[in-house]
């Protein structure tokens, strides 16, 4: 992988200092100096995630199959996705982290953790490994280059098959340069060409314009993607059912949060992936995002996000498999959304995140859903205004907000409540504990 010298060794100096810091907290980004047991717990959602794309793997036992993690820091994932596999590897560009990482998995004799001196995965042969995953890793890579070094890098390294799972900041660009904290970031369509032009099949694109976008692949034969476009039709899939993305009624809004459908199809070929497969719903193009495992009925779940400005009532679904009617249309039923009605999802400690309501740092985070100007937000607590208002939009198909404020300096330690009002809406107040100055940062 060729890159500059200078920003390799930034990389590794800047994560060596966090790792020696405080690795838990850089890592996890929940609380400063947790226990090891609160830290581990940390990765329960993640580990799931992981654990779920096991599904997709050709059946084996444990000990038949390798993982590798790229930035697996102190081994936080690598322990508990161990007993899957009969060897696991990780790497990690700061030698710091991965001596921490021995330490963690030293109960754990298939584990090994390795420093990737060159930011990416030589030290492993081609076809190797039956899984390659990654999380909270390329959002802190603040070059291009090297993110995409490393996913053609985990390409070689998989075997035919086997499965590429990675976390990345899908928010748009908005900024010239990047550190080693705020990486770059890469959007959903980028993607979607890297998988096209790599012969990967894409399975999932979740969180599409957010920090956390999820995207899965599976490694084919070189050649598979201008193969396909030869392939004779395949036999005719059917829709079995339509149902809400976020539960079982058979329809769905046309905008906001639940405006997103799953497609229950029956004879889906082996190989289609996000890139070959397009959903039109009353003539328009949806948004394909997800494509999942075989579910034991042989049914495969195919989720798209609703184009918007459709009209309610019944309409018409069509699936197409590279351009070509791929199953008989089905019917969606399409309903008024509900009006928006902004909310307080969360208010927790804005740096110890599972301190929640004891804020401890003097920094407070407010999570708000469905607001359209947060600029308009007022926060007050104790009956001074929030200091500092700094305001991050995470999802914009909600839209979602994170506004981030600090307590005032000669607020009193103690309870308080926090009232927050947006326009002439007020919400109801936040109860929240305030740490003493001393620990204010």
């Amino acid at each position: 992988m060729s890159m500059e010298r200078p920003l390799l060794q930034r990389m590794r100096d800047d994560w060596n200092g966090r790792a020696r810091e405080d690795a838990g907290y850089y890592v996890a980004f929940g609380r400063r100096n947790q226990s090891d047991e609160e830290f581990f717990a940390t990765a329960s959602d993640v580990v799931r995630a992981v654990e779920f794309e096991l599904r997709r793997l050709a059946p084996a036992p444990p000990r038949a199959r390798k993982a590798l993690e790229i930035g697996c820091g102190p081994g936080r994932l690598m322990r508990p996705l161990s007993r899957h596999f009969g060897e696991i590897h990780g790497v990690d560009i700061s030698d710091e982290m991965i001596r921490r990482a021995r330490e963690n998995l030293r109960g754990v004799p298939h584990a090994h953790a390795h420093v990737a001196e060159n930011s990416d995965l030589a030290a492993f042969a081609g076809d190797s490994f039956d899984l390659v995953y990654s999380y909270a890793v390329f959002q802190h890579i603040p070059s291009r280059e090297v993110i995409f070094g490393y996913l053609r890098e985990a390409r070689r390294v998989l075997k035919p098959g086997a499965i590429l799972r990675f976390q990345i900041n899908g928010l748009p660009e908005t900024a010239r340069r990047r550190d080693t904290w705020s990486g770059a970031r890469v959007s959903a369509a980028e993607m979607a060409d890297f998988a096209a032009g790599h012969d990967m099949q894409l399975l999932a694109l979740e969180g599409i314009e957010t920090q956390y976008m999820w995207v899965t692949c599976r490694k084919q034969a070189d050649g598979w993607s201008a193969a396909l476009a030869g392939k004779p039709a395949p036999a005719p899939a059917r829709i079995r059912r339509i149902t809400n993305a976020h539960g079982s009624e058979p329809l769905a809004p046309t905008r906001g949060r639940f405006s997103s459908i799953s497609l229950w199809m029956e004879n889906l070929p082996e190989d289609a992936g996000l890139n070959h497969l397009a959903v039109r719903i009353a003539g328009r193009d949806g948004f394909v995002s997800y494509l999942g495992p075989p579910e034991p009925d042989g049914l495969v779940q195919l989720n798209v996000y609703l184009p918007a400005q459709l009209d309610t009532g019944l309409q018409p679904v069509e699936v197409l498999w590279i351009g070509r009617p791929l199953c008989p249309p089905a019917t969606l039923r399409l309903i008024p959304p509900a009006p928006p009605v902004p909310r307080v999802v969360s208010v927790t400690d804005g740096i110890d995140l599972l301190s929640e309501t004891r804020i401890v740092t003097g920094s407070v985070k407010i999570v708000l859903e469905e607001v359209a100007r947060p600029e308009a937000l007022q926060a007050m607590i104790g009956g001074q205004p929030l200091l500092d208002l700094r305001f991050f939009l995470t999802d914009p198909r909600m839209p979602a907000w994170e506004v981030n404020g600090r307590v005032p300096a000669s607020l009193a330690p103690g309870v308080h409540s926090l009232e927050l009002s947006l326009g002439g809406r007020r919400f109801a107040p936040v109860r929240l504990e305030i740490g003493p100055p001393e620990t204010r940062l």
